[in-house]
């Protein structure tokens, strides 16, 4: 599963007093089994780069190949390349409409004409993915449910379409620790299973912890394009366009600056407590 955004350019209502530039040649290759931390200030262009990866808005210029096929070669998208790919937008919590929430989770994969008798096991399959017992919540209301369990039926709608490509938008924005926590697992063993995973974020720590790729978007561009360790260590260019490095960076950085024997190269809490824990053992020697 790969996919290609070859010179992509969206401009929002075109030819009126409101055209808005959103992304300007945009080249980016996404590979199966990537886990893509989409970063970026407010308005910087993530997501609307996200929604043009599953064919909800269409290139102004440029092209978007999903497994090699344009997914725009002909009037519509096809609806086999954008099963391929599931978005859950911020808040999908707030896009529960039916009664039940087998009737939500069902949305999706009768949308995309998948045979009725396949349904059930579809949505079975989903809550359990997700955390949820089948029995237990397929007749209850969605709307009845606590925030972290709207959320994980939100996701589980877009898990049965079976995408190959996951897109999440702030997944964890909102939530509680122990909802923040819940996604997380659930996100985590997405992408243990062979899959793809886009995670668009504010939260440098969380992305720092998950990611083995970021993409930094700036102004509708591609502003910085690498590993974790790579994007983080330009402290300075991130914090002139308003971002800041993860909190476990800055401490061991900090430390560095003032003499104290790290490396000042972790980015997470484990790495961090590793260097920090290094440096008192050699003191103590």
């Amino acid at each position: 599963m790969s996919i290609e955004i070859i010179n992509l350019s969206f401009i929002y209502m075109p030819g009126t007093p409101y055209e808005k530039v959103a992304l300007k040649n945009i080249n980016i290759k996404i590979k199966y089994g990537d886990f893509i931390g989409l970063i970026g200030h407010t308005g910087s262009g993530k997501s609307t780069l996200a929604q043009h990866l599953n064919g909800l808005l269409k290139p102004s210029q440029g092209s978007i190949k999903i497994d090699g096929t344009d997914l725009w070669q002909k009037k519509h998208p096809s609806r086999e390349a954008c099963r391929k790919v599931g978005l859950v937008f911020q808040y999908p919590e707030h896009q529960l409409f039916a009664e039940t929430v087998f009737e939500d989770v069902a949305f999706g994969p009768r949308n995309l004409k998948i045979p009725e008798k396949r349904i059930p096991d579809l949505v079975k399959l989903s809550l359990e993915q997700v955390g949820l017992d089948y029995e237990e919540f397929k007749d209850r209301s969605p709307f009845a449910l606590s925030g972290g369990q709207k959320r994980r039926v939100a996701i589980a709608g877009v898990l049965a379409m079976q995408p190959e490509v996951l897109v999440l938008d702030e997944p964890t924005a909102g939530l509680d620790p122990a909802g923040r926590k819940e996604i997380i697992k659930l996100i985590k063993e997405f992408y243990k299973s062979g899959k793809t995973v886009i995670w668009i974020s504010h939260n440098m720590d969380e992305i720092a912890r998950m990611a083995n790729r970021l993409i930094v978007m700036y102004r509708g561009t591609v502003f910085m394009d690498g590993s974790p360790q790579e994007v983080f260590s330009r402290e300075e260019e991130l914090k002139k366009i308003g971002l800041d490095i993860p909190a476990a960076a800055s401490l061991v950085r900090k430390l560095k600056e003032l003499g104290k024997p790290v490396p000042g190269k972790a980015i997470t809490v484990d790495e961090a407590y590793r260097e920090i824990a290094g440096w008192k053992e050699g003191k103590v020697k």
